[in-house]
């Protein structure tokens, strides 16, 4: 997986640097990373407080864990975290302190050196010579290993896993240029390990304008001078010491620029080069973020409104998924009052859910694949209890639109895209269907759907079919395949639960009163022009 450092590719770094894999490639692709509204998603779970924690809350969204294990020790992690306030405390008051002073590190790997003359106007600009800039960015990371090899060992695998990594950056040659000195020669750059003598000579670079020795070099060999060349020079003595200060304004007028100059461009600049393309400081970068969106995901949880739990992972052979009083993660967050609903698919393998427009069909799909998203990046979940298998992808499809070089129309664009879940699909994988076959005849509609759906069926996977056709329903009702649900209806008004049975109305009209554009708001448009 990339590194969130590398993900933001020289750009001044930002929370959604990464995308999810191409489809059949990894657990969730870029359509249904959008239909889904993974962005909503990610904004309501996202607590963090460095920028390479949102990079690895977002990376995850994109990313998701397939594997039950690595799953079941990222809840570890957070349930060491939560029961232990000692532990918590001190990885708060580490990531709290080190997000603090993150944008000085980004100053460094990213930032625009305007040179000695300008004058920095924007965050991404270093003025002057880069010095201060240098040396606080470096703190940055030396402060953060500091922080972890004096914590104590924490018990949990995945946090364990996180401190080794710090460890080894802090055995790493990167850190040791970090750490200084940095020797320069033609050999390029060394750290005190890397050099076995006094050969080949190097300059120590230290990041200060103010250099002791050179300074004492260039004050003895003006004494030399003196002394050697008397005629050519006053005769140095204390008399002598307010007019040799004449000489020393224009020795740091060239001193200073001399000196600021080769260090920035020989040292600061290509220093910072090999840092921003280190594995290992991308690394202890990850590592940081990893800790931020633990305690990013416990705060989710103690804010949110909605019930939350962490879900139990199962590791099978199909898919299957129980939810017990779940809501949205998104919508829930704010709302007490969402209504909760239980949801059950082990076994049946396809779900068909009817129902009137306006009736919550659609929220309650992305609620199921949601929650197995979160579930899968090792989150809470807004449930009281959350059984699941791990799923090998998560599709979610919606109606297509075509575009004018597609040359298929409607109904061939969502085809193509039907037909890419089909095949990418496995007897591991959770498949949301939102109406299917648009844009064709009701019988075709009939005939494709039929095909489609009862293939699905057969590759023994969970599919969930959101429709208003009834009567496509009641073809797999009849053959005993699957179950049908559907969204509940009291006085006419949606009560947002789900229910058994199938629906045979659609509630357009009403839909159509209500935006303004029924009959009879057609009739009065239509007076209107007369």
């Amino acid at each position: 997986m990339q590194s969130i450092l590398k993900s933001w590719r020289g750009q001044w770094p930002f929370d959604r640097s990464t995308s999810p894999a191409e489809t059949g490639k990894g657990v969730i692709d870029q359509a249904s990373f959008n239909a889904l509204e993974i962005d909503q998603v990610y904004d309501t779970v996202n607590y963090a407080q460095t920028q390479v924690g949102k990079g690895v809350i977002y990376r995850s969204l994109c990313n998701p864990l397939d594997n039950t294990a690595d799953i079941n020790a990222k809840q570890d992690a957070i349930r060491e975290i939560q029961n232990k306030p000692e532990i918590r405390k001190n990885l708060e008051h580490i990531v709290s302190y080190t997000g603090q002073r993150e944008p000085r590190l980004y100053l460094l790997l990213f930032g625009e050196f305007l040179g000695s003359m300008g004058t920095a106007r924007e965050d991404h600009q270093i003025e002057g010579y880069g010095y201060k800039q240098y040396r606080r960015a470096l703190h940055v990371m030396k402060s953060f290993v500091g922080f972890i090899l004096d914590s104590a060992k924490p018990e949990s695998h995945y946090l364990q896993s996180i401190f080794d990594r710090v460890h080894q950056f802090s055995q790493s040659r990167t850190y040791s240029l970090m750490v200084g000195p940095v020797y320069h020669s033609e050999q390029g750059f060394q750290c005190k390990a890397e050099r076995k003598g006094l050969w080949p000579p190097a300059i120590i670079f230290k990041p200060q304008i103010f250099k002791p020795v050179l300074l004492l070099s260039i004050f003895l060999a003006l004494w030399f001078i003196t002394a050697v060349f008397p005629l050519l020079m006053f005769n140095f003595s204390v008399d002598a010491i307010p007019v040799a200060s004449v000489f020393f304004v224009p020795v740091m007028l060239v001193y200073f620029p001399m000196v600021g100059s080769y260090d920035r461009d020989n040292c600061i600049i290509p220093l910072r080069d090999i840092y921003k393309e280190c594995d290992d400081l991308a690394d202890a970068l990850d590592a940081l973020g990893e800790l931020d969106e633990l305690l990013a995901f416990i705060k989710y949880a103690e804010k949110s409104k909605a019930t939350i739990s962490l879900p139990v992972l199962e590791d099978k052979d199909t898919h299957s998924i129980r939810l017990k009083q779940t809501k949205n993660p998104v919508l829930a967050h704010e709302q007490a009052n969402y209504v909760a609903n239980d949801f059950v698919l082990d076994g049946e393998r396809l779900c068909m859910i009817t129902g009137p427009n306006s009736g919550g069909k659609t929220a309650l799909c992305k609620t199921i694949s949601q929650i197995q998203l979160l579930a899968q990046v090792g989150c809470f979940v807004s449930a009281e209890q959350a059984e699941l298998a791990v799923a090998d992808k998560i599709f979610y499809q919606t109606p297509e639109i075509s575009h004018l070089n597609d040359g298929e129309g409607r109904f061939g664009t969502e085809l193509k895209r039907t037909k890419d879940i089909f095949v990418n699909s496995t007897a591991k994988s959770l498949v949301v269907l939102d109406e299917m076959s648009e844009g064709t005849t009701f019988e075709e509609k009939m005939e494709s759907s039929t095909n489609i759906l009862d293939g699905f069926y057969r590759k023994n996977g969970n599919t969930v079919l959101i429709t208003h056709n009834h009567q496509l329903v009641d073809v797999f009702v009849n053959k005993q395949m699957g179950m049908a649900k559907q969204v509940e209806f009291v006085n006419e008004e949606p009560s947002y639960k789900l229910i058994d049975g199938v629906s045979r109305v659609s509630h357009a009209d009403k839909v159509a009163a209500k935006i303004g554009f029924a009959k009879e708001d057609i009739e009065h448009y239509l007076s209107g022009e007369k």
